[in-house]
């Protein structure tokens, strides 16, 4: 295993079998020596640097209704809400006096959050702040709409492709959906010139070793700027409330085998990672990652954009808390850097 590792390490690359075997690999020497190459590789390009992201979710509204999602159009029991652009913008302000410089917008698939309002919220933010980047993450939009998004100041986009395998994203997904359109959408952000964000979930219900690598194989394809990967965590409220959630020691192999896949990639060590050890978000800076997202949004919607069970959106994940979080960055041997943390070309 240890010539696959450095394969990977050298060439960036394996072939299907060698990454079922690394990925499927639970040798604790194994697994630490592909870590310290992937912490190798992203100081080389990064340094000891992580960037944060000031997280707004806008809206818990959402017209598709994905089986793992806890704000799926047919859960009843879900709090919804939507901010105002006046909102938005409070958060953009309380975010910049924290010295963040990256608002990241992420919302549920919401007709409310049209062009129309969000090409004058997005101006706004630029004119206020101008050194900043915007993130959007607000699912599947036409070509035009995305256009108009990237004109008037957008500067990048996140969407999760979830499954890059149609038959498991047919389990996943109802038939409405479709993962031709989704990857189609990913292929026209990254012809419009945004830096694009993909990702799926790992430990997803049916997943299996060969679905993970066909996500690895579109990730190639697309080659994002940023790469985002969680566990499935179940909600109590969707039709997945039964199944396990993923194994934090694979979603940490995945960081690591995708930061020497993708050397330059920004990668989040993400809010699910928090939620499923206590540690999780230390240990994805550890693995490769080089990117945090606090919330910044109102305090009284955090548990209403409840998308898994026992979602952290208090405490150190708050923004409130930026020295804790902070501190902790720093306490796993990295630091903060201010800027908008653009991916390296």
């Amino acid at each position: 295993m240890k010539k696959i590792i450095q394969k990977l390490y050298e060439t960036s690359d394996l072939s299907d079998n060698e990454l079922k075997m690394l990925i499927d690999s639970s040798s604790d020497e194994d697994n630490e020596l592909l870590r310290s190459l992937a912490d190798e590789v992203r100081q080389r390009y990064y340094g000891k640097d992580v960037f944060l992201r000031g997280l707004i979710e806008i809206s818990s509204y959402c017209k598709n209704n994905c089986f793992y999602c806890g704000i799926r159009r047919d859960n009843k029991c879900a709090e919804r809400y939507r901010l105002s652009s006046e909102d938005i913008l409070e958060c953009c302000d309380y975010g910049y006096s924290l010295g963040l410089r990256t608002f990241v917008l992420q919302g549920g698939e919401d007709s409310h959050f049209s062009d129309e309002f969000l090409i004058p919220l997005i101006s706004e933010i630029k004119k206020r702040y101008p050194e900043c980047a915007v993130t959007l993450s607000l699912g599947e939009r036409s070509e035009e709409s995305y256009r108009k998004l990237k004109y008037i100041g957008a500067d990048r986009y996140l969407l999760r492709h979830e499954a890059a395998d149609d038959t498991l994203y047919a389990k996943l997904h109802p038939e409405s959906m479709s993962l031709e359109n989704r990857k189609n959408c990913l292929f026209t952000l990254k012809k419009l010139g945004y830096q694009t964000g993909s990702g799926f979930m790992v430990g997803a219900p049916y997943q299996t070793t060969d679905d993970i690598i066909k996500d690895l194989r579109f990730l190639q394809k697309i080659n994002p700027e940023m790469i985002g990967i969680g566990p499935f965590v179940p909600h109590n409220d969707t039709p997945f409330k039964e199944f396990k959630k993923g194994e934090l020691g694979l979603v940490l192999r995945l960081v690591s085998i995708l930061r020497l896949m993708f050397p330059k990639a920004l990668i989040p060590s993400t809010t699910a990672l928090g939620t499923i050890h206590p540690y999780g978000r230390e240990m994805g800076l550890k693995a490769g990652a080089n990117v945090v997202m606090p919330n910044l949004s109102p305090a009284d919607v955090r548990k209403k954009y409840m998308l898994y069970n026992d979602k952290i959106c208090t405490d150190e994940e708050a923004c409130e808390n930026i020295a804790e979080l902070k501190k902790r960055i720093a306490t796993a041997g990295y630091e903060v850097l201010g800027g908008r943390g653009d991916a390296v070309i």
